[in-house]
């Protein structure tokens, strides 16, 4: 069934309901009305037979023929008021007891006309309790017809109001479940594809304007996930192209030297000291073994050995790392702050590996600070969040990286150094960290200095299992 047809089915039972309630209390309310009315007429009606009763007393007492008179007017005016409202009086009191009021007033009234030729005093008394009698009989049971229907309306009510609430929910269930569960996969799938999960809406599509929708998601998906892949693979493409015009120009500048030096050897050997030969080979040497170290950090990045994960304390190795670079520290007249948060937990990493991303970023503060500086490194631990990390955080008071170059920081061959940097340190650091399913992040202004945030998952004391741990990490 169609979404709109659901709709309009829903309202229209819904309607149904609403129309069934109003028709019964609409019906209900008018009995009830009517019954009130009539006891109104039959009040007034009352009044009038007692005002008559009392002149029939003045006139047995008196002989007061006036109170006759005024008993007949009374009489005339209850016919009058009887005949007006006879449509309101049988609507409350039914056809039978309408007669019965009128054949009562009728006996009265000729009980009257026949008391001068008979003087009955005794058939007008009965006459006159008979029809006060039966006013007040009827007056009694129409009080308690309009309490009795005030009564079953409120309960006919109540059980209209229950009916209609258990009608919507089932109405609802029966109608709108299988919406509400086609609106969460919609929800659930939106949410994947958020996070560049393309993944298609499985199970049954439903054929209505939500399987519409959803037909058209998976479509959606399907398309995003081939744009995605030859994203990726032009991605890859751009990065071999800069990989390649790096590795060219890189292995250019030693190759161009070692080429100069050759021939510059062939030209002068004869007129070279046995000094100065050995100065041009050294030359030689000193640029192939640049060559080397290129290619060697390409061959570390691009096959990068078995990684001998453990638990480490990343306070342990920052500590070492110092170790490493204290004396160009010391050489370059740097001051050094360390602020070690304790009790942070282990991480689960190759520490050689980790420890060569901490020299590079610290050998890195270090250069960028030639007229001395502050550098600052702290640890710390946020568990409020997740996934936790341990984060370690290298600030120096350097020249800083101008905006235009953070983008591109962690790209191969890419050096703010200009020639005296290969390119290739915070390439490979940048491999090691997410290798480990961590995150490296850099902030920095010009003439302020720089900040590598790295950061690791932590492996708390809550239990983890080791061997999926590693398996993560590589």
């Amino acid at each position: 069934m169609k979404l709109a047809h659901k709709i309009v089915l829903g309202n229209t039972l819904g309607i149904i309901c609403i129309i069934l309630v109003a028709a019964f209390s609409y019906r209900e309310f008018d009995l009830m009305l009517a019954k009130m009315r009539f006891i109104e007429i039959a009040d007034n009606l009352n009044a009038s037979f007692l005002k008559m009763r009392i002149s029939e007393k003045n006139y047995f007492l008196y002989k007061d023929k006036l109170a006759l008179q005024n008993i007949t007017k009374q009489i005339e005016r209850s016919y009058s008021v009887i005949e007006e409202l006879k449509p309101s009086i049988i609507k409350a009191i039914g056809e039978e007891n309408f007669k019965k009021l009128k054949l009562y007033l009728k006996q009265y009234e000729q009980s009257i006309q026949q008391i001068e030729t008979t003087n009955d005093a005794k058939a007008i008394r009965e006459a006159g309790r008979k029809l006060r009698l039966f006013s007040e009989d009827i007056i009694k049971i129409e009080r308690d017809n309009v309490n009795r229907i005030i009564s079953a309306s409120k309960r006919t009510l109540l059980t209209f109001f229950v009916l209609v609430v258990f009608t919507a929910i089932i109405s609802t269930y029966v109608f709108f479940s299988r919406m509400f569960r086609s609106l969460r996969r919609i929800e659930r799938t939106a949410n994947a594809i958020s996070k560049g999960n393309f993944v298609k809406i499985k199970g049954p599509i439903p054929n209505n304007e939500l399987g519409s929708v959803m037909a058209a998601i998976n479509s959606m998906c399907e398309e995003l996930q081939t744009r995605h892949e030859l994203l990726i693979q032009s991605r890859k493409l751009s990065s071999i192209g800069t990989l390649i015009a790096g590795v060219a120009h890189e292995l250019g500048n030693p190759l161009n030297n070692i080429s100069m030096v050759a021939q510059t050897f062939i030209e002068v050997y004869d007129d070279l000291s046995d000094e100065e030969r050995i100065e041009f080979m050294e030359t030689v040497i000193k640029e192939t073994q640049r060559i080397k170290d290129i290619v060697q950090n390409l061959l570390d990045f691009s096959k990068p050995k078995k990684e001998n994960f453990r638990l480490s304390d990343v306070n342990k190795l920052l500590n070492q790392s110092l170790k490493l670079v204290r004396n160009m520290l010391h050489v370059s007249g740097i001051r050094l702050e360390v602020n070690l948060q304790e009790h942070v937990p282990p991480v689960f990493v190759d520490e050689n590996k980790i420890q060569s991303v901490f020299v590079n970023i610290m050998t890195n503060a270090i250069q960028a600070m030639p007229d001395g500086g502050t550098l600052s490194i702290r640890t710390s631990y946020n568990q409020q969040r997740s996934p936790e990390y341990v984060i370690v955080e290298i600030e120096d008071t350097g020249k800083g990286i101008p905006k235009d170059f953070l983008p591109n920081i962690f790209d191969p061959f890419f050096s703010t150094k200009g020639t005296e940097g290969a390119g290739l340190g915070l390439f490979i650091s940048y491999g090691i960290v997410k290798n480990h399913k961590g995150q490296i992040e850099v902030k920095s202004e010009v003439g302020v200095g720089t900040t590598f945030t790295i950061k690791l998952p932590a492996r708390n004391h809550r239990g983890i299992n080791y061997e999926s741990a590693k398996d993560n990490g590589n």
